[in-house]
């Protein structure tokens, strides 16, 4: 899988907020793809951002599940830093039919709409 098939997830997941812009991605050799990013968690809706993934990638609902995981990764934080800086966030599939530009449209269709407007987001 090259990167245009992860072009419109990427794109998606940049305009959401808190989320920084760095997101990097890849595919193994079974075609089980992934995307890995950070989440300013100082930013008012880094947890409501985590809260949303987390239902959406993880438990859409009992019937109709995702073949995707949300969760996050990190290097040993005594030899490294805080979470500001080590924290990261991982997206894959444990489907290899599942593409990135089909999770697209599932984030698309329940998050905030605008994603990128913060005035959608239920920030209580």
């Amino acid at each position: 899988m090259d990167d245009r098939a992860f072009k419109t997830l990427t794109e998606f997941i940049e305009r959401i907020p808190a989320i920084n812009p760095s997101i990097s991605k890849g595919t193994d050799e079974d075609g089980i793809w992934w995307v890995k990013f950070s989440i300013d968690i100082e930013h008012k809706l880094a947890w409501n951002v985590v809260q949303e993934l987390g239902c959406i990638v993880n438990y859409l609902s009992i019937n109709e599940r995702l073949p995707t995981v949300f969760y996050p990764v990190s290097p040993a934080p005594y030899m490294n830093g805080g979470p500001e800086d080590f924290l990261s966030w991982v997206i894959e599939t444990k489907d290899k039919d599942f593409k990135p530009g089909t999770l697209k449209k599932w984030l698309e269709g329940r998050l905030p709409n605008p994603v990128d407007d913060l005035g959608e987001w239920n920030m209580e």
